[in-house]
């Protein structure tokens, strides 16, 4: 029996398919929000959590709900 994935785990599951869904590289989505590309890559790894305002420009630009991101819908789950 398999381990089910945590809510950290679907979040980034989740953003990753987004980004690559986007096809925008993690190079111009930084360059969109004004961050490193290192910051946008960790963002993608869950290595760190973005603020609630970068969190909202990133769905932005990525073209997705925050509700959907965070798997608040059905459409994502």
């Amino acid at each position: 029996m398999g381990r089910s994935k945590t809510y950290a785990e679907e979040i980034r599951s989740r953003l990753q398919a987004a980004i690559r869904t986007s096809g925008i590289s993690q190079k111009e989505i930084a360059r969109r929000l004004g961050l490193s590309p290192s910051t946008v890559s960790k963002y993608a790894r869950m290595e760190k959590s973005p603020s609630v305002d970068t969190f909202g420009r990133l769905c932005g630009v990525l073209g997705v709900s925050s509700d959907a991101l965070l798997g608040l819908n059905r459409e994502t789950n």
